[in-house]
């Protein structure tokens, strides 16, 4: 697949990200032109909801309960794809600039963008990712590397 297919494909799967949930079909368009040999990094900001916001109405789960049931899916299915989490862990505030609110910050790192393509195509994770847009309030995800 081509950069043009890959984020159409995972703008399908994913959504539109107009919301804040997911990446935009520009935003994916740019990770995917990435080199492909070169490794990629992702700092991670999860503001968590109190109560999860199901789509199909499930209540009673609490945002922190709901990113547990994304995170038991996600790690073993990103280490095993062969990325690797560098750091998860509360967020403790600003050491410099304006502070924010965040509840959670995690730093996946990939020896190269078809890993990251490995961990969004597999079915498992894809299949998990409802319960991460159900916990988050709002996220922030910063691309770092070459």
């Amino acid at each position: 697949m081509n950069v043009n297919q890959t984020s159409s494909q995972f703008t399908e799967w994913y959504g539109a990200g107009l919301d804040g949930n997911s990446p935009t079909l520009n935003q994916w368009s740019d990770v995917l032109a990435r080199p492909s040999d070169k490794p990629v990094t992702l700092i991670n900001f999860f503001k968590l909801r109190k109560e999860a916001n199901y789509s199909d109405g499930t209540k009673g789960v609490s945002g922190e309960e709901a990113f547990g049931n994304y995170a038991a899916t996600s790690v073993p299915t990103m280490e095993r794809v062969g990325g690797k989490f560098l750091f998860v862990g509360p967020y403790k505030g600003m050491f410099l600039g304006d502070d924010e609110d965040w509840d959670l910050v995690a730093i996946g790192s990939y020896p190269d963008l078809n890993t990251l393509i490995a961990l969004y195509s597999d079915e498992s994770y894809r299949g998990a990712f409802h319960h991460r847009t159900a916990a988050c309030e709002r996220q922030k995800v910063i691309v770092c590397g070459d």
